[in-house]
């Protein structure tokens, strides 16, 4: 799970996340973090769409190299 120090330096760098759900690459979702609670956190998409997610996915900046689940 991603810890609330990592979210709130994504959100204030306005830093481009990728979220790793499985091991399909096409399933990943590409955003910026908008808001997060307990349990779940808010990506704002390319097309300003805005989808909640669970925590509990692989949140890392689109400029690392893709985790493997």
């Amino acid at each position: 799970m991603i810890t609330e120090q990592q979210l709130d330096q994504y959100r204030i760098e306005g830093t481009p996340v990728r979220v790793v759900r499985d091991n399909i690459e096409s399933n990943d979702v590409l955003g910026i973090v908008v808001a997060w609670d307990a349990d779940s956190v808010v990506i704002r998409k390319r097309s300003r769409r805005v989808v909640k997610l669970s925590r509990s996915y692989i949140y890392e900046p689109v400029t690392a190299p893709r985790s493997e689940i």
